[in-house]
């Protein structure tokens, strides 16, 4: 797999999470037995918008040509999810229901991934 194919493949699934978090806000939660009142979907629209912000860096990103670009781009995704995957897991301490697992694995995925084809790559002449 190239870089390439990962931040498109990466931009569509974060656009797809995005737009899901705005316009269907109590949909998300509720996959792991939270559910929001209406007053507090204003939590769910700022993740939908940092999601599409992290999607635009994805689409944005993929004709990077510059190995240093390329490798904070990688690492930045790398944080977004580390830091993602953290607080599922504290929220799992809090009581949310053991479904959240299986997106911590999968932040846990697109880290490796992004750490595989992201941080290695060589300086273009």
């Amino acid at each position: 797999m190239k870089l390439r194919i990962l931040l498109i493949a990466h931009g569509l699934v974060t656009l797809a999470a995005g737009i899901v978090l705005v316009v269907a806000p109590g949909l998300v939660p509720s996959a792991v037995g939270i559910t929001l009142p209406a007053d507090a979907y204003l939590v769910c629209y700022l993740l939908g918008a940092a999601e599409l912000a992290v999607s635009f860096l994805s689409f944005a990103a993929r004709n990077l040509q510059h190995a240093e670009g390329t490798r904070l781009v990688a690492q930045t995704m790398i944080v977004f999810h580390g830091c993602t995957a953290a607080v599922e897991v504290y929220a799992f301490t809090g009581g949310v229901h053991a479904g959240i697992w299986a997106n911590v694995a999968l932040r846990l995925a697109v880290i490796t991934l992004f750490a595989r084809y992201g941080l290695r790559r060589k300086e273009s002449s």
